[in-house]
């Protein structure tokens, strides 16, 4: 398996819209309450949000293609466009997703070698995310690349507060 990475552009916002949504609503669907659900849909991936994103300077979506073949994206914030404001020499992977198609490849591991190197290049500090609280294997997956917990943070799906833990690698 080959993989490559392509920083996304404006010409790619129907596409990106299309797996963000995708991506999302196969791994949380299930897992929430449908009209809280519906609604954070409606908000966190509407064209006109995701376009916001991918216009700020300091946000950076990619995807991720094996062997031609659109198998995710993922998302960097830096400076003021982290969710959380840690300063410049922070960033952030604020997603990773990789289809369904895709799936129990490794593939989000390979991603995520590939952010380091990215947040290595850019002489950060660290990496750091947010884990969904009952993501269990979201952070063991994390925690086995050696990232620790150093906090959490509240996250809105709907009017559903849910918790995050926020994770950092030390890059330096």
């Amino acid at each position: 398996m080959n993989l490559s990475y392509k920083i996304c552009s404006i010409e790619d916002l129907d596409v990106l819209v299309k797996i963000s949504l995708t991506t999302f609503v196969s791994a949380f669907e299930k897992l929430n309450n449908p009209d809280d659900f519906k609604l954070h849909l409606n908000k966190a991936f509407s064209i006109s949000k995701i376009k916001s994103e991918l216009l700020n300077k300091n946000s950076f979506f990619y995807f991720v293609f094996s062997d031609n073949m659109l198998a995710g994206y993922f998302k960097l914030n830096q400076k003021e466009a982290q969710t959380e404001p840690l300063g410049d020499k922070a960033l952030e992977l604020e997603r990773i997703y990789v289809t369904d198609d895709f799936q129990k490849q490794g593939i989000g591991a390979k991603i995520l070698q590939e952010v380091i190197e990215m947040a290595k290049q850019k002489h950060m500090d660290y990496l750091w995310l947010g884990v969904w609280e009952h993501n269990t294997a979201a952070m063991r997956f994390y925690e086995r690349n050696g990232f620790e917990k150093f906090g959490t943070h509240a996250f809105y799906i709907g009017t559903d507060k849910q918790i995050e833990w926020l994770m950092k690698l030390d890059l330096v």
